[in-house]
């Protein structure tokens, strides 16, 4: 056994620890306390005291050293892995912001541009919720308010664009004044959500938010809003060296919304009068030419008017510029007052005005029109003491009468306008139509069509459906045909448009139908193979409210199966009013009625509506076959509606097939059912008695 040194000589009490080994190997820790005994020379001769094992004790404090070693080595290690993922974190946000950044500058349409920004921030900082917040007057109170504008989110967090809490949000009225006041001073808001006040906490919590970063975005020296990040999943503290990264990006995402704001304004200038903020010219020409092409596709009548200030010239000349110049200004705001929403006024020039009214019914409704512009100019101006009185000079031409062309429609209503100026101005006047035989033909044969179906002039010819591959005829149209007695048969193309127009096209439309199912009927009732007949419906005739029990009535009247009744509305019909479309169409399908699109290609409909209406067949427009073998784009769309077609389990039929290449096509592209000229003309009834008996 080891001796242990003596205390020091001074006879004080000593104390140590040491280590020793037993007789068995075994290593133990003691622990000596005590004291020497001197004698009167100060010579040791003994020592007392007492001697404990503490080997229990010297394991427990060594497995605590080695464990606090452990674990500050594991807290450097932690330190310096957080340490590189917040590197990682800020160099990856750092690359983000720089491709957000490009982007925004090559991609001049902000609108456009900020979803993808959003993303690529999303990416990049790993957030769960990117936004974008627009300050504004509250609509009704007038305090400053925040809407959400732009929302990104991760695929696993729920989007709150559409959460009408997060739209004209008052920041006084549910307590969040901090945040605005930061805004104000180019201060970002932050923080894990449960630390934050208890008003805000409770709001962000509505969507789950837990921690929130919030960046303010400035424009011209005003804070426009600002930009969030949300972190759904996590307690994410955001470091200062990535909030400072994400100011930079708030500050690209404030000179983008400036630069479309300046773009704006110089493309508002571009197109507008600086005097009246009316259209100019250039802005005019293009409004017309889309309003003729949308006229063609609906067949509604379009009006085109040149309208003059009468005597205006006198009060310029007399009062001066400054004096007409508001004149103008003034005239201009009862012009607007007095016109329907979808009406286009422009400055031509001087004190001239040029309007665009579309969707109309008739020539009466253009009257009533121009009237009305006529009566809002006739009472008094008062200007600085001066009461001005002025009336107008309208010259009017109406599509597709007066022309079918812009310049052409321009040309006949100036006609018209110096034709009311030498009659002595203050009226309004159509084009005279007696110089154009075309026109004089149509409204000649607009005045027939009254007597034409009490006379019984219109017949139905019926053009097969056929399938390709087995030849059977599928079904037919009834394709409404006037015999007139003086010009002979007369093309549904130049009078259907006069019948919509008049108001005729709903009994024209009544009568179709009920001969086509009375002559199907006729057809079974022969013993002739029974088929179904597709009947049109016009735009008009389709809006009418009795039209499911008119047509259940002339099945019932006529005995005609539904089965054997297919009924076809246009693409633009369709989506006029898709909540009504899609009622009624349920309800004709439920008498067992098939539903057809027709004219599919040429319309406006969404696909997102598509799928909602209960039809059975897709009728691919002519004009996408006629030129289908030249045309490679033509055979893209064909080849898109028929896979469409497919993928909504729904019969596909080609109209206006006149060709073997064309049937070859079609039969390529696996279009298997056709109409058209290559098979058979639209013929009379008597005819197809030939085709069902040898069916």
């Amino acid at each position: 056994m080891a001796r242990s040194s003596v205390g020091d000589r001074h006879q004080q009490p000593y104390a140590v620890e040491y280590r020793i080994r037993t007789k068995l190997g075994e290593e133990k820790w003691l622990r000596e306390h005590g004291y020497g005994v001197f004698n009167a020379k100060g010579q040791l001769l003994s020592l007392e005291g007492f001697i404990a094992d503490v080997t229990d004790r010297k394991q427990t404090e060594e497995g605590l050293r080695q464990a606090e070693v452990k674990y500050r080595t594991i807290e450097n290690i932690t330190h310096r892995k957080q340490a590189e993922l917040e590197l990682h974190r800020r160099d990856a946000l750092l690359r983000g912001v720089a491709e957000a950044t490009n982007y925004l500058l090559t991609h001049p349409e902000f609108n456009l541009a900020i979803p993808e920004v959003l993303a690529i921030l999303g990416q990049a900082s790993g957030a769960d919720r990117i936004y974008l917040y627009e300050n504004h007057p509250h609509p009704e109170t007038g305090e400053i308010a925040m809407s959400m504008r732009f929302e990104w989110t991760q695929e696993s967090i729920e989007p709150t664009l559409n959460k009408p809490h997060w739209q004209n949000l008052p920041y006084r009225a549910f307590g969040m004044t901090r945040w605005y006041e930061a805004f104000l001073q180019g201060r970002s808001v932050g923080g894990v959500v449960r630390e934050f006040p208890a008003a805000e906490r409770e709001f962000l919590s509505r969507d789950g938010i837990l921690a929130i970063l919030m960046v303010p975005v400035f424009v011209d020296g005003g804070c426009w809003g600002y930009i969030g990040f949300d972190e759904c999943t996590t307690e994410h503290h955001w470091s200062a060296s990535e909030e400072s990264i994400l100011v930079a990006i708030a500050a690209s995402i404030g000179a983008a919304i400036k630069r479309q704001r300046t773009e704006q304004q110089m493309r508002y200038h571009a197109f507008h009068d600086a005097l009246t903020g009316l259209p100019n010219r250039s802005w005019f020409n293009q409004c017309l030419l889309q309003a003729i092409a949308y006229a063609h596709h609906t067949g509604e009548l379009l009006a085109v008017m040149f309208l003059d200030l009468d005597r205006f010239k006198a009060i310029n000349d007399t009062l001066g510029h400054a004096m007409g110049d508001r004149l103008l200004k003034q005239a201009t705001a009862r012009l607007n007052d007095c016109l329907r929403q979808e009406d286009t006024i422009a400055r031509w020039g001087g004190d001239e005005f040029t309007l665009i009214l579309p969707a109309l019914r008739s020539p009466e409704d253009v009257a009533r029109i121009a009237q009305r512009i006529s009566n809002v100019l006739k009472p008094a101006f008062y200007l600085d003491g001066h009461e001005l009185h002025v009336t107008s000079s309208i010259g009017i031409a109406l599509y597709p009468y007066n022309g079918t062309d812009a310049q052409t429609l321009l040309k006949n209503a100036d006609a018209a306008l110096h034709c009311v100026k030498a009659q002595g101005r203050n009226n309004f006047q159509f084009y005279n139509v007696t110089i154009n035989p075309q026109a004089n033909e149509l409204l000649a044969l607009d005045n027939r069509l009254y007597e034409a179906l009490e006379r019984d002039e219109f017949v139905i010819h019926y053009q097969p459906q056929v399938n390709i591959i087995t030849g059977q005829v599928t079904q037919m149209e009834a394709l409404l045909r006037w015999q007139h007695p003086e010009r002979g048969l007369i093309s549904p193309n130049t009078f259907i448009p006069l019948a919509e127009e008049n108001g005729l096209i709903v009994p024209i439309g009544d009568w179709v139908l009920r001969s086509a199912c009375a002559q199907n009927r006729a057809w079974q009732d022969a013993g002739l193979s029974p088929i179904r007949v597709a009947v049109n419906l016009s735009a008009r005739q389709f809006e009418q409210p009795t039209l499911v029990d008119r047509v259940a009535q002339i099945l019932h009247e006529t005995r005609l199966n539904p089965n054997f009744l297919e009924l076809e509305i246009t693409e633009t019909a369709a989506m006029r009013n898709v909540d009504f479309t899609i009622d009624t169409l349920c309800r004709l399908r439920a008498m067992g009625i098939r539903i057809a699109i027709d004219d599919f290609g040429t319309g406006y409909s969404s696909l997102s509506y598509l799928k909602q209406f209960p039809i059975h067949m897709l009728k691919i427009d002519q004009s996408f076959i006629r030129d289908l073998a030249e045309n490679p784009k033509n055979t893209a769309i064909i080849t898109a509606i028929i896979a469409l077609a497919q993928g909504l389990e729904l019969d596909v039929v080609a109209e206006g097939v006149e060709t073997s290449e064309q049937v070859e096509k079609l039969r390529s592209l696996n279009c298997l059912e056709i109409q058209g000229h290559w098979f058979s003309r639209a013929i009379k009834a008597q005819a197809i008695a030939k085709v069902l008996r040898q069916a």
